[in-house]
């Protein structure tokens, strides 16, 4: 990749595996741009993990300015870029504004999710399950398209979709006794088959596209919303929010040469069991 700028844009990096990753590629020499929701620390918050507990809010640390002075701290460059998946919009700005400040990044890094509340089978909205197809499928691969064609002009590049295990297993149980609903997995399922489809169009100008799947991360999300015992419970072990950030760190560095990285390529990667292979 002869792209001139070292610069890398992840999704979601107000906390968690965001975060992380973001500071990962910081380490690295990377400037980063980061999209969040929450502009300032206090002012964050997710909704109750299952519909059944209503509409209630829970307040979760970090925030874009928070961030922002981690990365800063790193002696690299910091974009924030306030982004909200619910906004139809919201994607296609944030992709114009780094491409006029600092053009296509070297690595995307679409980790963002919309949180939705589990709900069970026949309890299902069906304008909540659009809802998460458009915010978790439909406008992430919007986000690419508008930024793809800079990077490939530029050399090529990088870009890590975050999976999940919920796209390919069966829920242990239903929503809130340690399982998950349609909404969140039919949405993963289907973000599952973007990076296929890149590669095929893409691969042979320099783009490499991979599926990164954390584990199970008890994120400072996952902790305010409860209930995560119950699916640790069910046989998902915890994973270090680390491992995805150390993981694609290396892809960034390997995706051309390596032939371990290339090989990759087409399959789920397991951050937790890749990270500790590479160190």
């Amino acid at each position: 990749m002869d792209s001139p700028n070292k610069v890398a844009l992840v999704t979601g990096a107000s906390r968690g595996i965001g975060l992380d990753t973001a500071l990962a590629l910081a380490a690295e020499g990377y400037d980063i741009a980061f999209t969040g929701r929450t502009l300032r620390e206090g002012d964050g918050e997710v909704p109750a993990r299952t519909t059944r507990e209503g509409a209630i809010r829970h307040s979760v640390p970090g925030s874009l300015e928070a961030t922002e002075a981690a990365i800063l701290a790193r002696g690299v460059r910091a974009l924030p870029l306030p982004m909200d998946l619910s906004d139809p919009v919201g994607p296609a700005a944030a992709a114009d504004r780094l491409l006029e400040t600092w053009g296509a990044p070297r690595v995307l890094v679409n980790n963002a999710v919309h949180h939705v509340p589990h709900a069970r089978f026949l309890e299902l909205d069906l304008g909540a399950l659009r809802d998460s197809l458009e915010t978790n499928l439909v406008r992430q691969v919007g986000l690419i398209q508008a930024l793809l064609p800079g990077m490939v002009a530029a050399g090529g590049g990088v870009i890590v979709n975050m999976c999940s295990g919920s796209a390919t297993i069966d829920p242990p149980a239903a929503p809130g006794e340690g399982g998950w609903g349609l909404g969140y997995s039919a949405a993963k399922a289907g973000f599952g088959r973007v990076a296929g489809a890149i590669n095929a169009e893409f691969r042979e100008v320099g783009i490499r596209a991979f599926n990164v799947e954390p584990g199970f991360v008890i994120t400072e999300s996952g902790r305010a919303r409860g209930g995560t015992e119950k699916i640790e419970a069910g046989g998902f072990a915890g994973a270090s929010s680390g491992a995805s950030g150390l993981v694609i760190a290396w892809l960034a560095r390997a995706a051309v040469d390596d032939e371990r990285a290339n090989a990759l390529l087409g399959t789920v990667i397991n951050a937790p069991r890749l990270a500790a292979e590479i160190g």
